[in-house]
């Protein structure tokens, strides 16, 4: 299920409408604090807006990261902050996506759609392999990633990258094919929300991170062995 945290009574009713009138299942909530009382060990997404009464939600995202059952479900932020700073923030913390107020609807569903899909994906994948480049490996039945024998914790969103980049070796890839590999989605606009992400796998993986090598105006290249 998505579950939608959104103090605007008005901004709740279309979304809940216009998500369960494409068999998207949704629960929504006004408060954090509210969502947080309830059951919600079977969501599958996360669309929080950050200007929340009491906990905002950027405490809810750091929340959802650090709870060991929702730790890697997908979160999309909704923001009428459209400021740089804002939106690396909000990615650099643990977000999948953003979207600024006002949005179109059928971009909405169209990233929820793209999310889901990516997160069932991953949760339905069963064959056993594993993926290396010198200190990296991952396992993608259990979906874990490591630098030599210590486990790495990424987000979702870096995990898929990571995975990505190890089976696309040597191959120059521009952001906007990566945010429909990746994301799930044609990107038009934006694509910062690659480099942050990038900027932040590189970071967990020290030396290793050198590997992902910016490919100047285009994109990047994965250039381990």
């Amino acid at each position: 299920m998505t579950v939608l945290i959104e103090d605007d009574p008005s901004i709740r009713k279309l979304v809940e409408y216009s998500l369960s009138s494409n068999g998207i299942s949704i629960v929504s909530f006004p408060s954090g604090e509210e969502a947080f009382e309830s059951d919600l060990k079977d969501a599958e997404l996360f669309i929080l807006d950050i200007m929340l009464p009491g906990m905002d939600g950027m405490e809810i995202l750091s929340r959802i990261r650090k709870d060991p059952t929702l730790g890697r479900v997908p979160v999309i932020m909704l923001t009428a902050k459209d400021s740089e700073y804002d939106i690396a923030k909000g990615l650099d913390d643990g977000a999948d996506d953003y979207i600024p107020k006002p949005f179109g609807i059928l971009e909405l569903i169209s990233r929820v759609k793209a999310a889901i899909r990516r997160s069932r994906m991953n949760g339905e994948e069963e064959k056993k392999e594993t993926l290396s480049s010198g200190d990296i490996n991952m396992d993608v039945t259990s979906h874990r990633a490591y630098l030599g024998d210590r486990e790495i914790s990424l987000t979702q969103k870096e995990y898929a990258l990571l995975e990505y980049f190890l089976t696309h070796k040597g191959i120059a890839l521009s952001r906007d094919k990566l945010l429909t590999e990746v994301w799930g989605y044609n990107y038009v606009g934006e694509t910062r929300t690659v480099d942050v992400h990038i900027r932040h796998l590189r970071e967990k993986l020290g030396t290793e991170g050198d590997k992902i090598e910016t490919v100047k105006g285009l994109g990047y290249r994965f250039s381990g062995e």
